[in-house]
């Protein structure tokens, strides 16, 4: 039986840019960093890692990965003043959670959701 999902691995042409990213949404590096070819950092329980790539590999859509997070609003503001550009604004979801969509620096897709409250 599968028990969950212990890390995803995207691939990045600038480990320096991407780390930047994503250290500004909040994650926190465990092993790593700007200047390593493979950086790993904390997810909640799971992990999400960057493995530098050359130029000349490249990649088109693939899916999409999905963290929930204590507060879609807050992270969206502070995607915001980050200077990132969300492809869309926090919404519920008729799938009961509140979601916004970011790609980044290198095109791979990212959702932040929470789960909505069920009606009392």
């Amino acid at each position: 039986m599968i028990e969950g999902i212990s890390a995803v691995t995207l691939g990045t042409h600038d480990m320096p840019r991407a780390v930047r990213f994503y250290r500004a949404l909040g994650f926190a590096v465990l092993h790593g960093g700007e200047e390593s070819s493979f950086t790993s950092f904390r997810a909640g329980a799971s992990y999400l890692n960057l493995i530098a790539q050359p130029a000349t590999r490249r990649w088109s859509w693939w899916g999409r990965v999905i963290f929930y997070v204590a507060d879609v609003d807050e992270l969206y503001d502070r995607a915001l003043a980050a200077g990132c550009r969300p492809a869309t604004a926090p919404r519920d979801a008729e799938w009961g959670e509140r979601f916004f969509h970011l790609a980044d620096p290198d095109g791979h897709e990212l959702s932040f959701a929470r789960p909505l409250q069920s009606p009392v």
